[in-house]
């Protein structure tokens, strides 16, 4: 669902992503690992169409970027450090939005399932600016998910949240999941991780130094093969 092939990304003189090699399967989770400054962000902004390569290969959905960044884009849900939503329309009337922009047929009905689905039902109609950080981050994960995205890419979802409200976002996170979407986080949380993802890959200094799956950690865990990755 995602091939990534020797990507450099540079800004002026500096490398911060260096010959990087990624691919993800579908109904993989993901979750992206390192340090303040690896190059997380950057690389979810090139998945996401919002940052060109420097250099490399880049295909989401088996469309390939920047030339079919607007084929991506229809198969892809993002949510981001902003939540990307208006503060003075409703919940109900942000979805209205996007799903008018992306085209969804049944939109009063699909608008009812993703509000069920992050638990905003009864908030429907109220103003996104009453909402608090952890509302604004449920209903930026609806507006991510509301045209059944093949692929869903998180950018420290977590920030800001409280332990409710991150307690909330681990459900809906866990039914994004349950859809056999392909998911991608970045996160600074390992214990979350652990219990959310089934593959954990460590960018530092610009490349993927370690990857491993839920099941290479029955005798160990995430903190000591984290550690080590970041050694290597």
């Amino acid at each position: 669902m995602i091939e990534v092939k020797k990507l450099v990304k540079r800004f002026g003189m500096k490398a911060i992503l260096r010959g990087l090699d990624f691919s993800v399967q579908p109904g993989e989770f993901v979750a992206l690992l390192g340090p303040n400054g690896a190059g997380k962000t950057t690389f979810l902004r090139i998945l996401a169409s919002l940052s060109r390569p420097s250099l490399g290969s880049v295909k989401v959905a088996g469309y390939s970027l920047p030339n079919e960044s607007a084929k991506v884009r229809a198969r892809l849900g993002v949510v981001s450090h902003m939540p990307l939503l208006y503060p003075d329309l409703t919940a109900e009337e942000n979805l209205l939005f996007y799903s008018r922009m992306y085209g969804i047929v049944d939109q009063q009905e699909r608008i009812t399932e993703v509000l069920g689905m992050v638990g905003l039902e009864a908030r429907r109609r109220d103003l996104v600016r009453t909402f608090s950080r952890g509302m604004q981050q449920r209903l930026a994960i609806g507006r991510a998910v509301l045209h059944d995205p093949e692929v869903v890419l998180f950018d420290e979802p977590y920030t800001g949240l409280d332990q409710d409200a991150s307690e909330m976002l681990d459900e809906v996170l866990r039914s994004v999941a349950a859809k056999g979407r392909t998911v991608v986080m970045t996160s600074h949380d390992l214990a979350r991780a652990e219990e959310l993802a089934t593959r954990f890959d460590v960018l530092s200094r610009g490349v993927i130094t370690a990857s491993g799956t839920r099941e290479d950690f029955k005798n160990s865990n995430l903190l000591d093969f984290y550690k080590k990755a970041l050694e290597m």
